[in-house]
């Protein structure tokens, strides 16, 4: 019986432990989550379409590889304006107005790839 009553204070400890999680959880600005929603509301990219965020000379970017061939990468800065494309297009190196953004990105995370393409 005493096991019984145990139960209950240890189920509320990680009840409350796994609120405390979610509620420190990062959230996306608006932006992300539109651009998300549009990628998701057309077929699957090929390759599927994912955003990275990078360090990139002292500001938080975000990478949208290409999509397919000869389509250009686009860079966004915090705000979601469009910065330039790195990469990809006819020529494969952008729009030329980033050409150092391979060499100059750090600090790499995934913000999001489309989960039907794995």
């Amino acid at each position: 019986m005493k096991a019984a009553w145990n139960v209950p204070p240890l189920l509320a400890v990680l009840l409350a432990g796994t609120s405390a999680c979610s509620a420190s959880s990062p959230t996306r600005a608006p932006w992300i989550d539109g651009l998300i929603a549009g990628f998701e509301s057309k077929p699957v990219a090929n390759p599927p379409h994912r955003i990275v965020q990078y360090r990139y000379h002292d500001k938080t970017v975000y990478y949208v590889p290409p999509s397919c061939c000869d389509r250009p990468s686009t860079l966004y800065d915090e705000s979601g304006g469009v910065v330039c494309s790195p990469d990809g297009g006819l020529t494969g190196r952008g729009d030329g107005r980033c050409t150092d953004f391979a060499a100059k990105r750090s600090d790499e995370v995934l913000i999001w790839a489309d989960p039907r393409g794995q």
